[in-house]
């Protein structure tokens, strides 16, 4: 069941929540061109998008990371929609897979 559902213009996407145990699946739709989801499933089409990893210390994290030359998308963590922090690993580190670490 979607236990919440919101746009964010920012990102032009629209996504939706739904909680599986003590996890939290998001539903990810563009809401426009030019976006990065947009971007992404022109080029990839439908599937996952990213995997989030809740982290203590994002900046800690950031930074262990950065020193095992781990290619960061964003070095320093901001916050989103939620206003929780995060940061995203660059997918050429991880096989492809695009690694968002959200402070708990």
């Amino acid at each position: 069941e979607v236990v919440h559902r919101e746009v964010v213009p920012t990102e032009a996407a629209e996504v939706a929540f739904l909680p599986v145990g003590e996890t939290r699946l998001e539903l990810l739709q563009p809401t426009g061109e030019g976006g990065a989801l947009g971007k992404f499933l022109d080029k990839r089409g439908p599937g996952i998008h990213h995997i989030a990893l809740e982290v203590d210390d994002i900046q800690a994290e950031l930074d262990r990371l950065k020193a095992q030359g781990i290619q960061l998308i964003n070095p320093k963590p901001y916050r989103n929609a939620h206003q929780e922090l995060v940061a995203f690993i660059h997918p050429k580190s991880t096989n492809g897979i695009l690694i968002e670490l959200i402070q708990g």
